[in-house]
């Protein structure tokens, strides 16, 4: 008879959630297809319900435990060769006890029973002895108990069933394609993978388990002038997705590369802005970044009241009852949601890192601050707030650890600006404004600990003149107050200018932890903002 360790290394991926597949190759070869039911696997919940039982016996009033396999794969060219292969992939368990109100967490590869229960018992110890530096203690929102749950993101190809020699021979097409555009020397591109199984139970009653695939493909495209006194790139040419491999299959990287190539040579001849005030109007290729810096990440909550400040500050927005129901943060048709459900966004989740299932809120309603990002832990803070507003104490489903051995803590769900009642797309926008800039694709940026002043860049600049584009610009960047920028937002597109981007890789926290958001946006005009010129010399 098998230890539940051996089980674990031989079982296949029909057997569950876990997938239990064979490791990756160093080739990167085909693995078994996922199955499309997801199904935890018996061995893998006995295992879970050791772990929390141990935590129980070592005093714990609550725990959760995370059994889970974390797999990532890139792949790197440049012009006509492949440059660097990368696989990762990790199992095991992470245990986190609530006692006396204190937490206390502890991971371990050991997937035996002794081994989970070991990891129990220290993250029960560690609660115990975190209890000295205790500032408040930790109350839990109510959650439904969710006992036999499952998800699985929108994914129909799973990116491990496709050969590497595959990837780099569609990333090297491109490459070729993106070098006959006029002027362009350089080409990198690379495709970047990651699959979660993730299984979860705590001593409420849940037992969930989630298959997540997410996507992105990275290209830039350098054109070089004839006397070499110049140089331009064109980058960020796709959004990220919590698609699988159909969705790379689909972006047509072969033909649409000569195009973003022959944009990258048009920016060797486009004329430097003069700096002043201009009507801005941004498409959501570029505006997701803008709402993650200046909205996303100033409305976690954990920021907000100063538990998260090492890594890229806190928030302007604070104290939160100064803010909740009073602060302008814009134009009244401006609503911010946050959500995990919008299908193929990064953050999209069936339950999050607590049990939770996720809900839709607003953050921003109607300009004001409405709401902010919750996990169970800080809900009960806002409790005064929702009760008077006639809502109940919940989490909005933030929890997330990026893998079984991180702590889970609040993370950025999907955080987008809706459209307006007028159905109107990024090219209506140009046209309704007489003297400004378009931008187009994400850039540089630079923002503040409290997410109060920044600069942002982006990758295709246009003027525009009588509501016709009539030309492209360089060295473009603007500079905002978040407040103030946000409320001179004057026109907004509607739902056929929506679209969804984000970021593959947002970092916070320490130890540093890594996951993927989305944020889906519509184009927006706003008036008479500070434009520089970042090529200017003294």
């Amino acid at each position: 008879m098998s230890t539940r360790r051996d089980f674990l290394k031989t079982s296949s991926a029909a057997a569950g959630a876990l997938a239990l597949t064979p490791p990756l190759t160093a080739a990167g070869r085909a693995l078994p297809a996922t199955t499309t039911a997801v199904i935890m696997d018996a061995v893998v919940k006995d295992l879970l319900m050791d772990a929390l039982n141990a935590a129980k016996l070592a005093g714990a009033s609550y725990a959760d435990a995370r059994i889970g396999r974390y797999a990532q794969n890139f792949v790197f060219t440049r012009e006509k060769q492949i440059i660097n292969v990368v696989d990762t992939d990790s199992i095991g368990i992470g245990v986190r006890a609530l006692v006396d109100g204190t937490w206390g967490f502890a991971a371990s590869r050991d997937l035996t029973r002794d081994g989970v229960a070991a990891a129990a018992r220290e993250a029960a110890a560690i609660a115990k002895a975190n209890r000295v530096a205790r500032d408040r203690a930790v109350v839990l929102a109510p959650a439904p108990a969710h006992p036999d749950a499952s998800w699985k993101s929108a994914f129909e190809v799973d990116p491990w069933t496709i050969p590497v020699e595959q990837k780099a021979e569609l990333l090297i097409a491109a490459n070729i394609e993106g070098l006959k555009a006029p002027n362009v020397k350089y080409v990198f591109s690379g495709m970047f993978f990651r699959r979660m199984e993730r299984n979860y139970a705590n001593t409420d009653g849940s037992v969930i388990a989630q298959i997540v695939v997410q996507s992105a493909v990275q290209q830039q495209f350098t054109a070089v002038s004839a006397d070499f006194s110049d140089f331009q790139t064109r980058g960020n040419t796709l959004p990220p997705v919590g698609r699988g491999y159909e969705w790379v299959l689909a972006q047509d990287l072969v033909s649409n590369s000569r195009k973003w190539g022959e944009e990258a040579s048009e920016k060797l001849k486009a004329k430097p802005v003069d700096v002043g005030r201009y009507d801005l109007v941004l498409h959501p290729s570029h505006l997701w970044l803008t709402i993650h810096e200046s909205i996303a990440h100033p409305t976690e909550l954990d920021r907000i009241m100063g538990y998260e400040a090492n890594y890229a500050g806190t928030s302007f927005v604070s104290p939160p009852e100064k803010y909740l129901g009073q602060f302008k943060y814009g134009p009244e048709f401006m609503n911010i949601q946050g959500d995990r459900s919008q299908p193929g966004a990064l953050a999209t989740i069936g339950y999050d890192d607590d049990g939770v299932q996720p809900d839709e809120f607003l953050i921003i309603k109607n300009g004001i601050v409405n709401d902010f990002q919750t996990t169970r832990e800080q809900a009960p803070w806002l409790a005064d707030w929702y009760r008077k507003n006639g809502q109940p104490v919940r989490s909005h489903g933030c929890s997330y650890a990026d893998n079984w051995s991180s702590v889970q803590f609040q993370r950025m769900p999907n955080v987008s600006l809706l459209p307006g009642t007028r159905d109107l797309g990024y090219q209506d926008l140009i046209a309704a404004t007489d003297r400004g800039i378009a931008i187009t694709g994400d850039g540089s940026f630079s923002i503040d600990q409290q997410r109060y002043n920044a600069q942002f860049g982006g990758q295709l600049f246009h003027e525009i003149r009588g509501g016709k584009i009539v030309g492209m610009l360089k060295d473009v960047a603007y500079q905002m107050r978040t407040p103030d920028f946000w409320n001179a937002m004057d026109m907004i597109g509607g739902k056929k200018g929506y679209e969804v981007w984000g970021s593959f890789f947002d970092g916070k926290g320490q130890p540093g932890q890594v996951n993927a958001v989305s944020h889906g946006s519509v184009p927006a005009r706003f008036k008479q903002i500070n434009v520089i010129n970042t090529g200017r010399k003294a």
